[in-house]
């Protein structure tokens, strides 16, 4: 698939109408913010936020051996997902690196084999070509769906109450991580409950063509409730306090699952495949290390001072270097900066006083468990 210079998801008309200050992510363009983000990040932990996430990759598996493939070219065990749950995974290469993490669904009904992955946009066509070149010897298809979705999210303590107005769905009867299908605003949709801000929420997969109407609908049912719609920027501060990965910032193919301290997100027993899947022998030797003797941990750090730390400064004890920034910003809900950042194991607990190197300046931090926030 040949993909233009710069992509446009279906309500781009909406975001510029809206005002969005809009920016190139991943190939596509994004609203980055439609005013204040630091209004739009309270608005999701107080009320609710409107985002499109268009950019998403998604990608379909049907066929017999649908689950058993997905065994085989991810680290979970995806066959033994019921219909109608989803489950965060990861899909590796042969030495263990992190390709990309994901998000899988289970639909159609229990006697099918279909299958949705969802990918992150950066990584979206790595992810297809990889589960193309793993399905040899599988009864199963791998299907490009990038442009049969379009996704919008509605995140907040108010998100339910709001999608509610919008389908005889029983939103509250769906679980986390699960997705049924339904009808939102008279559309055909995907109604999902995952997440990625540390709030409550739903994402509502649906054609392009009803994007615009599904998006104005939710803006009408939440009137009342205070939502507004929200850019990238502030999905980036939701997703840091809630201490959740970005790939390329706490993921990358330098690292494993269990160098990223999601090692649980690999299964070893699987039951397909006589328990071989890609990256498997390499990932044991990774959870083998990580168990004896862990050479860098992910941690939180919040400031002391009022300087923000940003990806790739280093983190210091005692003048030394002991770890790397992954992810830093003023944090809307805590007042005060943060960061997510590897350093070592020895340097890890929380409470312990280190410093960020800030342009030269030792900027002094305490190490604090993750994830910053949860919400009660």
């Amino acid at each position: 698939m040949t993909e233009p210079a710069t992509r446009k998801t279906a309500l781009d008309a909406t975001h510029r109408a809206l005002g969005a200050t809009m920016t190139d992510f991943a190939g596509w363009d994004m609203p980055l913010r439609y005013g204040s983000e630091r209004e739009e990040h309270l608005a999701v932990r107080s009320a609710a936020g409107l985002f499109d996430l268009s950019h998403m990759g998604e990608i379909t598996i049907t066929g017999p051996q649908a689950g058993e493939l997905l065994d085989y070219a991810l680290v979970g065990n995806l066959s033994k997902l019921a219909v109608g749950r989803a489950r965060y995974t990861m899909i590796c290469d042969e030495d263990g690196g992190i390709l990309d993490d994901l998000i899988v669904y289970r639909l159609g009904q229990q006697d099918e084999q279909e299958y949705m992955v969802v990918a992150n946009a950066a990584n979206a066509q790595t992810v297809l070509d990889a589960l193309v070149a793993r399905q040899d010897g599988f009864g199963a298809e791998v299907r490009d769906d990038r442009d049969k979705y379009a996704l919008i999210a509605v995140q907040g303590p108010a998100a339910a109450g709001i999608l509610k107005k919008l389908t005889s769905y029983d939103v509250d009867g769906l679980r986390y991580y699960a997705g049924e299908r339904d009808l939102v605003a008279g559309k055909p949709a995907l109604i999902a409950r995952t997440g990625y801000t540390g709030e409550d929420g739903f994402e509502l997969f649906v054609s392009p063509q009803d994007a615009v109407e599904v998006w104005e609908a939710l803006t009408r049912a939440g009137g009342d409730a205070n939502l507004v719609p929200c850019g990238l920027s502030c999905r980036d501060t939701l997703r840091l306090e809630a201490g959740m990965p970005l790939y390329g910032h706490e993921l990358s193919t330098s690292l494993t699952p269990f160098d990223a301290g999601l090692g649980r997100t690999v299964k070893f027993e699987k039951t397909t495949n006589e328990g071989r899947f890609v990256g498997r022998d390499a990932l044991a030797a990774a959870a083998e290390r990580a168990a004896t003797a862990p050479p860098r941990k992910l941690v939180g750090l919040v400031a002391e001072g009022r300087r923000v730390p940003r990806a790739g400064f280093a983190v210091l004890a005692g003048g030394d270097t002991v770890g790397e920034v992954t992810s830093g910003a003023p944090s809307p809900t805590l007042g005060k900066p943060i960061a997510m950042a590897y350093v070592e194991s020895a340097h890890a607990a929380p409470g312990t006083r280190l410093a960020v190197d800030i342009r030269g300046s030792q900027e002094p931090y305490e190490v604090v468990a993750l994830p910053f926030y949860k919400r009660g």
